[in-house]
């Protein structure tokens, strides 16, 4: 008996088919990818899976031996008429961190243990390699984790009743590129146990962990097989060509400094996030801040948009001092959030006309150049729809294309492209290099290494300071490595802090 059966599975919201007529199987003990690009019904199906969506009902397809009803079996049990059954089986880790962030880790863990009727102790061994790793933290909360520490919490927490089946919803997305290979190497040891695993992601080589793929697009089945033979027979979706680079900024424009930083700190008590970092940035420049989960670039990145006060050092952006001008600051930069920026309960047009009128443009410049955004992003026929309702690679373009409304100086984007599939990354990064090459200097952070390349120059955060600073192939060079992933690895493993 296979672990998983789909069956004719369909679901509609609407007018909007998210399923449609899908139907796959998943052996036990199976690693099982279910891939796609943005919009593509990968969520739908992992919740209808779970028991926390119906599929529609009544659909019957003929064939030559009668009815075939739509149907969804989890270890056996009727994902409709059993959800008791299935939902004491399976683990779920949805796209969105799920746990209660005031919560201490030990906690969350006990509410979740509590929930599925059992106890920490009971389960423990269920997560001994993974909460181990995290224990020492116990008293700490959910909310003051690194992106790497919140995974492994998530990740006890859906298996601390050790069920037969894992649901891992892209459990990587915002995840530095160290902590997704540690994540995945302890996914494949739950394999070992005999668990279940259905995943979904955008990463290419956590694709290639997988045994097979479904790759499912605007809601239909359109492949199955290894990561090989899907990721080939589809390279147009998942391996875009790579974007040629341009010269970033007008010429006469590239010596001058449009952010620049002098011994820079940032302590919160005894801690430093920020240790005295210096650098400058070029106007029209891309220049990336990498660094793994809690190396301190956000802390930096808030310093520099005046969300946050230095504790010690001097910077200024666009000319105005970072201590005492950060208003003027705001008024001169754009700034895009890991977290979605934009009001979901309000249209396209509506967004654009809201933050325009933040920015103090006037209204018609506001009406031509709204008119000229939607034109260029192929939204005019979508201008009242509204955002909550856009696939999220619409997103994110809506969103960088809103924080740059204005003409800024410099727009800063904190992992822009999280979760984002690799056609829809390219195209936002094709938004970004026209940016760039107006004279917008693009401040960016991202654990994707590959858009690591597409950077002018690069700084390398580890335990709050800049160990590396230098064009990629600078950096490939200084530390002997074959690209930007390894070199991030190397640094990175360097690391010394909790």
């Amino acid at each position: 008996m296979n672990a998983i059966e789909v069956s004719h599975i369909s679901k509609s919201y609407g007018r909007l088919k998210a399923l449609d007529d899908v139907s796959f199987s998943v052996s036990k003990g199976e690693v099982f990818g279910l891939i796609g690009p943005d919009g593509a019904g990968k969520t739908t199906m992992f919740r209808i899976l779970c028991s926390l969506l119906l599929p529609d009902q009544g659909v019957q397809i003929p064939s030559d031996t009668g009815q075939i009803l739509s149907r969804a079996t989890v270890d056996g049990f009727d994902v409709v008429s059993q959800m008791r059954e299935v939902r004491c089986r399976v683990g779920y880790m949805p796209g969105k961190f799920s746990l209660y962030q005031d919560l201490t880790v030990g906690e969350n863990l006990e509410f979740f243990a509590t929930l599925f009727g059992t106890t920490v102790e009971a389960g423990y061994d269920s997560i001994r390699a993974i909460y181990s790793q995290i224990e020492r933290f116990r008293d700490r909360k959910a909310g003051a984790l690194s992106g790497g520490m919140k995974q492994k919490l998530a990740l006890s927490c859906a298996l601390v009743h050790s069920p037969s089946v894992l649901f891992l919803d892209e459990p990587t997305t915002g995840v530095d590129p160290v902590s997704r290979k540690e994540l995945w190497e302890m996914l494949l040891t739950l394999k070992e146990r005999g668990i279940t695993i259905v995943a979904s992601t955008p990463y290419l080589d956590e694709v290639r962990c997988c045994e097979r793929v479904a790759f499912l697009d605007h809601g239909r089945l359109r492949g199955i097989g290894t990561p090989d033979v899907i990721l080939e027979e589809f390279r147009d979706i998942f391996n875009p060509p790579g974007i040629e680079k341009v010269v970033a900024g007008p010429q006469h424009q590239e010596q001058e400094n449009v952010i620049e930083v002098s011994h820079l700190v940032k302590a919160f008590g005894t801690f430093h996030a920020v240790d005295d970092i210096s650098f400058s940035v070029r106007r029209g420049e891309i220049f990336g801040f990498l660094g793994a989960n809690g190396a301190g670039k956000t802390t930096a990145m808030h310093m520099l948009t005046g969300l946050n006060q230095p504790t010690s050092g001097t910077g200024t952006v666009c000319g105005f001092d970072i201590r005492t001008q950060h208003e003027q600051i705001k008024r001169h930069i754009g700034y895009m959030s890991q977290r979605f920026s934009l009001y979901e309960d309000l249209t396209v047009s509506e967004n654009i006309r809201l933050f325009a009128g933040i920015y103090g443009m006037q209204d018609d410049e506001i009406h031509r150049k709204t008119d000229e955004l939607l034109r260029r992003l192929e939204f005019t026929e979508h201008k009242d729809t509204l955002v909550k309702s856009l696939p999220l690679g619409w997103k994110q373009k809506l969103a960088f294309s809103v924080s740059i409304f204005h003409e800024p100086g410099v727009v800063f984007l904190d992992e822009p492209t999280g979760g984002v599939d690799p056609a829809t990354r390219r195209q936002f990064w094709e938004l970004i290099y026209d940016a760039a090459h107006r004279g917008i200097t693009v401040f960016v952070t991202t654990h994707y290494m590959d858009e690591a390349e597409y950077c002018d120059r690069i700084s390398i955060m580890v335990d709050g300071k800049i160990s590396a600073l230098g064009t990629p192939d600078e950096l490939k060079q200084q530390f002997h490595q074959p690209d930007m992933d390894h070199v991030f690895t190397y640094l990175a493993r360097q690391a010394k802090r909790d």
